[in-house]
């Protein structure tokens, strides 16, 4: 009874000292934890055994292979529970941040709900009021006809390409986009592109300009890459100040291929600068948005910007600089 009593004691110094230890390190990660849990388990067992073999007065042969048994068997325990315990802290990690990203996910799903919902509901009260004027005879004078049927025909096409962003986004997220590589030359995709945000750009009194030298070929999708720059410009040029310049440039290094898109929007708020490629974030400006041209959109653009380049295996990236901001986009060389 005296020997069991010895273990016990001896056992239990141990675990108090690792309870202390624990408690120390309670902000550390689950690995550290579940090492410490490991070696105070294998060294409580170690003091009991070794304890009781000193009080049985063993020979000095018999205790060596006693010591040695127990240390052989102590490495082995260590070397396998961390190992698993490796494999568990992996398992918790990755768990926790695929909550997290779910949470992520259903959080931005209630936030374009509520934004597509917004944008939607005015252009529709406001096709139904014109459809009704025509369809009652209120209005009919030839003119005003015409207006509202121009008016008509820019709200549809607005809320098209509200759709059509939808669903490309539902399929960059899914996993699902098609993506047919081919050597593009950065230099006419983009020259394609200015020639598309042009006339915004001129209704907007903001001034395009591109650098002249510099544009390498890519390997990528042509439409896909097209989309991106083409969104990066109309953002830019949409939160430009009138009188200021939209300038994009590209180049590349050894690894990279790069594009960038410098505004003079006045700069995006620090805290913002982690939101602005988040689905459907458009910063408070953009609660009652109605850029020219392009109407207000649901806050997509950007979110696509960031699903496209990465369907690409590449990054982009916003920072403040000078009078406003730089959109840099890094994609794979050939």
């Amino acid at each position: 009874m005296s020997l069991i009593l010895l273990s016990l004691v001896a056992g239990g110094a141990v675990g108090a000292v690792g309870a202390g230890v624990l408690r120390l390190l309670r902000p550390s990660s689950i690995l550290v934890h579940v090492v410490i849990l490991l070696v105070v388990t294998v060294l409580s067992v170690v003091a009991g055994i070794v304890t009781v073999a000193h009080v049985m007065f063993l020979s000095e042969h018999d205790l060596r292979v006693v010591l040695v048994t127990v240390a052989a068997s102590a490495v082995v325990s260590l070397a396998v529970g961390a190992g698993f315990g490796r494999r568990l802290a992996t398992a918790a990690v990755w768990a926790e941040t695929a909550r997290a990203h779910e949470r992520k996910i259903e959080a931005d799903r209630r936030e374009l709900v509520a934004w597509v919902s917004h944008d939607l509901r005015t252009p529709l009260a406001g096709l139904r009021a014109m459809a009704e004027a025509l369809e009652d005879g209120v209005v009919v004078d030839p003119a005003a006809v015409k207006e509202y049927h121009g008016r008509i025909r820019e709200e549809t096409d607005r809320m098209t390409r509200l759709v059509d962003d939808l669903f490309e986004l539902s399929r960059i997220n899914a996993g699902a986009l098609p993506l047919t590589a081919t050597r593009v030359p950065l230099g006419e995709l983009v020259s394609d592109a200015l020639a598309v945000v042009a006339p915004l750009a001129f209704s907007r009194g903001i001034n395009l300009e591109a650098g002249e030298s510099g544009w390498p070929t890519v390997l990528a999708g042509e439409r896909e890459l097209s989309r991106v720059v083409t969104n990066l410009l109309v953002n830019a040029v949409n939160y430009t100040t009138p009188g200021g310049t939209v300038r994009i440039e590209g180049g590349r290094s050894a690894t990279e291929v790069w594009f960038a898109v410098t505004d003079s929007c006045g700069g995006i708020p620090t805290g913002d600068l982690p939101r602005v490629f988040d689905i459907a974030f458009r910063g408070e400006r953009a609660r009652t948005p109605h850029f020219s041209g392009t109407g207000g959109g649901g806050g997509l653009g950007l979110a696509i910007v960031r699903g496209l380049v990465g369907a690409h295996r590449g990054r982009v990236s916003v920072h403040n600089v000078g009078e406003g901001c730089r959109f840099e986009v890094y994609l794979p060389a050939e």
